[in-house]
């Protein structure tokens, strides 16, 4: 398999400033040294609590935010932030909020034509032929071109946010959350056309959302994010039917299932760690019921559990 997407010890650091007449803080460390790579055709499905860094994360792929450190390579070739156009046509985003993702003063015409204005220089003839193409791959009607933004219902605007995406004809869609804002009737919709475009035009998928059954549905392999590090990654059809790591039984547990009462997990404590002042050791230990002194003082390494699993934990489920 070709290699789509590689990141290598990629993190992020925000800068807290340096208060008057106290010691510069640290800073907040979003997303801790990571490093992963996804293969072309792959979805990939990225999970976590919120705080975890995923967005932060997607961010940070599509240009949006300069990592601290590290590398993003795409088709085996080092992306950076000197030409923005670089990443536009090879990795785009489709975002949570569809409505609001849109530009309200500009027809839905402006809006699809600016990649193709902005990244490829098309003329007039080229943006209407290749608009027409996309409107057609995701099932709108053109004459939807010359209204705005408020005029469409929430699966029709995130259909055209794809559609903008598309635009730019890239090898990498990262999808943040993008059926979570919708009704449950249309999410199925709008994850069978993900389906069917990324077979027509052979995309690569980071789909991030919170909802474990629809990653489990859409994901061939699952990383989990806690505290800004990767815990665990392996197939989709593993990785929560048998986790190694005790965070991600713990997300598996909390999901909500039909027929089953909500009940909270057990756990010594339900807060992330202070960001500010993160613990030593593994990040997960204080609300692990598998800790040790061992987990409290030396942070696990990520490492091979498994014929198609890794986990960073230091006493993983076996079974």
């Amino acid at each position: 398999m070709t290699v789509a997407l590689k990141i290598t010890d990629l993190a992020k650091t925000f800068s807290l400033g340096k208060p008057l007449f106290r010691p510069a803080l640290p800073g907040v460390r979003a997303v801790r040294p990571m490093s992963f790579q996804v293969e072309e055709g792959e979805t990939l499905g990225i999970v976590g609590e919120s705080g975890c860094g995923k967005s932060t994360l997607a961010r940070m792929l599509v240009g949006l935010l300069e990592p601290s450190v590290g590398s993003i390579e795409i088709a085996g070739k080092a992306l950076d932030n000197a030409d923005p156009a670089v990443f536009g046509k090879q990795i785009q985003y489709v975002f949570q909020d569809p409505i609001s993702s849109l530009n309200p003063r500009k027809t839905i015409r402006q809006i699809m034509e600016t990649p193709l204005k902005r990244l490829y220089g098309m003329d007039k003839a080229q943006r209407q032929e290749r608009i027409s193409e996309i409107f057609a791959s995701v099932n709108l009607r053109e004459e939807f071109l010359d209204r705005y933004p408020h005029e469409f219902s929430g699966g029709q605007a995130q259909r055209i946010g794809i559609a903008r995406a598309l635009a730019a004809a890239p090898r990498i869609i990262v999808l943040d959350e993008p059926v979570s804002a919708l009704d449950v009737s249309v999410q199925a919709q709008v994850l069978n056309l993900l389906a069917d475009l990324r077979t027509e035009f052979n995309l690569t998928y980071l789909f991030i959302s919170h909802d474990l059954a629809v990653v489990e549905a859409v994901s061939d392999r699952v990383v989990v994010l806690y505290f800004g590090s990767v815990v665990e990654i392996g197939q989709a059809e593993h990785i929560f039917n048998a986790p190694k790591h005790p965070y991600t039984k713990l997300l598996a547990e909390s999901a909500p299932v039909v027929g089953r009462p909500l009940t909270a997990p057990e756990q010594k404590d339900s807060e992330l760690p202070d960001p500010l002042n993160p613990p030593p050791g593994c990040a997960f230990a204080g609300r692990c019921p598998r800790a040790t002194e061992l987990c409290r003082t030396d942070t696990p390494a990520l490492r091979q559990m498994g014929e198609d699993q890794l986990a960073a934990c230091h006493h993983p489920i076996e079974g």
